[in-house]
């Protein structure tokens, strides 16, 4: 893209956002990150949505009904059903936690998410066969192997993205729609990259301390709405900044492709202006991410989910590395 497209895009990006009733002043995104790198605190009050979400109206019957609805339907139409209950829920930073110990917010709820949380309670309503299927695979989703604090999927290229992608549950398909235009990227991690403030706030002990150079594809952000309305609804567009050595993660936020209307959107959960889950013009986004200069935004990458077998939302979880990759 030209430096005038650009300044174009930047543009577009000034419409005055009105925060939702009662929010707090928006945090800059450019310092903004993902839960999964906060550290563990109790849920803050929520802000009060310009109206109430698609779940809180039902019934625990009716929500159990919707979920068994076409449950075999095509998985991105099931995603973007489940994903359009979230839109209005407010924006909590790390809503979720193991009940207990050193994160002690409750395991799931629909009535808070954040950009992470909102995409795997997605993917978890979304596979699922039948509501009480659910929490065991938000459970596989969000851990490596166990449900246990230090067991989490904290670290998107270390640990959520490579092991969903061994599970099954995601195929990378940057390539597949960027074509020539995607490039390898990596995020590498030492034992100084746990010695900054914000890796140490994960609290994690020394010997689960990822540590390792972890490869990406990325379409550069110049390049994104060259690509952006070839991309299937329901793909998950994760965000990537420039690698920086003391910082755990080059991801900083994620949400679902939505086409509509002839556009693009984001659908996600947005901490900053909105502070809750939206449809977001992606050019309006992507402009805005253009701007940050304290941490430059550098591109995407792009995740289709898969549906696993059946006996996967029964069985022990497996081994790290030995399911194979699902459905669409």
């Amino acid at each position: 893209m030209s430096l005038a497209g650009l300044c174009t895009l930047v543009l577009l990006a000034q419409a005055p956002v009105t925060p939702a009733p009662n929010s707090k002043p928006p945090v800059s995104p450019a310092r903004a990150v993902p839960a999964s790198l906060s550290a563990p605190q109790a849920a803050m009050p929520l802000p009060g949505p310009v109206r109430e979400n698609g779940w809180k109206p039902l019934t625990p019957e009716q929500r159990a009904a919707l979920i068994a609805d076409q449950a075999e339907s095509p998985l991105a139409e099931r995603l973007l059903g489940m994903s359009e209950k979230f839109l209005n829920t407010p924006y909590v930073i790390s809503p979720l936690g193991e009940g207990q110990g050193v994160d002690p917010d409750p395991p799931f709820r629909l009535d808070a998410v954040d950009c992470l949380t909102f995409v795997e309670e997605t993917l978890a309503l979304g596979l699922a066969r039948g509501e009480p299927e659910v929490p065991t695979l938000l459970e596989r989703i969000r851990y490596a192997n166990t449900p246990a604090y230090e067991d989490r999927n904290h670290l998107m290229e270390a640990q959520w993205l490579p092991n969903n992608i061994k599970k099954g549950l995601l195929v990378d398909v940057t390539r597949r729609y960027a074509k020539d235009d995607a490039v390898a990227v990596t995020k590498t991690l030492t034992p100084y990259t746990w010695q900054s403030k914000s890796s140490m706030a994960l609290q994690l002990p020394r010997e689960r301390q990822p540590v390792g150079t972890f490869t990406l594809n990325m379409i550069p952000l110049e390049k994104v709405l060259t690509h952006a309305r070839n991309v299937a609804s329901g793909t998950i567009l994760v965000v990537l900044r420039e690698d920086l050595p003391l910082k755990a993660t080059r991801v900083t936020h994620l949400g679902f492709v939505v086409q509509k209307k002839k556009r693009t959107y984001l659908r996600h959960a947005s901490k900053g202006g909105y502070n809750r889950v939206v449809d977001e013009d992606l050019e309006t986004f992507l402009a805005r991410n253009a701007r940050y200069d304290k941490w430059k935004v550098t591109g995407v990458s792009l995740f289709e989910a898969r549906r696993p077998p059946p006996s996967f939302a029964s069985q022990p979880t497996p081994a790290a590395g030995s399911a194979a990759v699902g459905t669409p």
